[in-house]
């Protein structure tokens, strides 16, 4: 039996040699079988006392032979339904024209119509009926004459009714073939997204970890280091010059405040904290005044407007805000800085300080972690940001909300 198959890597269902599903065919076989019974019955009937009772039953036994072998010879051979079909309606053509009492074995053209629209095209199917239909107004003209064509056309009504179940059921198979397919695409597309989400958090934890790497060698490992030093300077002076061991041990001991305070920035960044959507503003106010920058650094926070952002852009400006602040307060060697927000169209931030600045060019080409941070959490949130800054003459980091954003949001 010809198949309804997709082809591989393709999604598209296509009906190469289409049959019925089991359902369907079920149903095939269970009106095939009543209709042929039925004429069989009857040839037995009309005919039992003439003498071509043997040859009609013979005919009609050959034709129940070729179908149901048909389902099994036609997977094997391609050509073989349309010589299967050719031979059937030859068959019943000719005990149309057995006698002026055969006009029942048009019913077995029902049979053959179920499977013309299930194996062929319908508009060939199409063709087929029609032209059954014409030989049968010429078959029954010589026996019904005026009564020929209503015969005609109560048999070909029964062609077209089950042709047209059977061409249905085709194509409910199809689409369920179809459906299936998609659902299997579907299913292996949400198996690769979630490949890609797994492979994308990977990364973001591979680029914090260097981070954090980095963050620890240009602060913490280089204050201890310095603590190193000084124990040891101290240790040495202990022997030679006493009293200058107290001056050592007081830079030792700011050294160790200075890397503790250090270490709690680093902790404080790693903290997993959410910023519900319009708490920007208390969240930057929170943080600076509950961190180390009412010590070493003076920080002005000036807003304008209170137009609440997206819950994404307020956490990632958040953290833009707190690695700017943590790098002026690492290099800029400044006492004070400020933030300024505006939550009004256009919107945008800025942290600048009047500090000593830098290369800008030479600190990204060496790949600095901090600067690469910043422009992530801004792409990733589709705002654009902008560093202004030369050796010696401060440092600005502006970060705006694109007019692409702003449209999507």
């Amino acid at each position: 039996m010809s198949k309804i198959h997709t082809a591989p890597g393709n999604s598209r269902v296509h009906e190469d040699r289409p049959s019925a599903d089991r359902p369907s065919q079920w149903i095939f076989n269970l009106v095939a079988s009543f209709y042929f019974t039925a004429v069989f019955l009857r040839s037995i009937l009309v005919y039992r006392d003439r003498p071509e009772l043997g040859q009609i039953l013979g005919i009609l036994l050959l034709w129940l032979l070729l179908g149901v072998t048909q389902p099994l010879i036609s997977p094997r051979w391609s050509y073989y339904f349309p010589f299967y079909l050719t031979l059937q309606t030859l068959l019943v053509f000719v005990l149309l024209s057995s006698s002026d009492l055969s006009d029942f074995f048009a019913a077995l053209l029902i049979i053959l119509s179920m499977q013309v629209m299930l194996h062929l095209s319908p508009r060939v199917g199409g063709l087929w009926i029609g032209l059954c239909a014409l030989i049968m107004v010429l078959l029954f003209a010589r026996a019904y004459q005026a009564q020929a064509v209503a015969l005609s056309l109560i048999y070909t009504a029964g062609n077209v009714l089950l042709g047209s179940y059977a061409l249905a059921t085709r194509r409910a198979q199809a689409a369920r073939n179809h459906n299936q397919e998609l659902a299997h695409e579907i299913q292996a597309a949400n198996q690769q997204l979630q490949t890609y989400v797994a492979q994308l958090e990977g990364m973001a934890v591979a680029r914090e970890r260097n981070r954090l790497a980095r963050e620890l060698h240009d602060s913490v490992t280089q204050t201890v280091f310095s603590m190193t030093l000084t124990s040891q300077s101290a240790g040495l002076l202990l022997k030679r010059d006493p009293a200058r061991v107290g001056a050592q041990l007081e830079h030792l001991n700011k050294l160790a405040q200075s890397a503790l305070a250090e270490i709690q920035v680093l902790v404080s960044t790693l903290k997993p904290e959410r910023i519900a959507r319009g708490e920007l503003v208390p969240a930057l106010r929170q943080y600076l005044t509950g961190s180390r920058f009412q010590e070493e650094l003076s920080v002005s926070l000036e807003v304008e407007g209170d137009q609440p952002l997206k819950e994404l852009e307020e956490q990632s400006l958040f953290r833009i805000a707190q690695e700017a602040l943590n790098n002026t307060l690492k290099h800029a060697q400044v006492p004070c800085a400020q933030v300024r927000l505006h939550l009004v169209e256009p919107f945008w931030m800025e942290i600048e300080d009047q500090g000593r600045g830098f290369d800008l060019q030479q600190t990204r080409s060496g790949g600095g972690i901090g600067l690469t941070s910043m422009d992530e959490r801004a792409a990733e949130i589709g705002w654009g940001l902008q560093i202004t800054t030369s050796p010696g003459a401060g440092t600005r980091i502006r970060v705006e909300k694109k007019r692409s954003a702003e449209r999507q949001g």
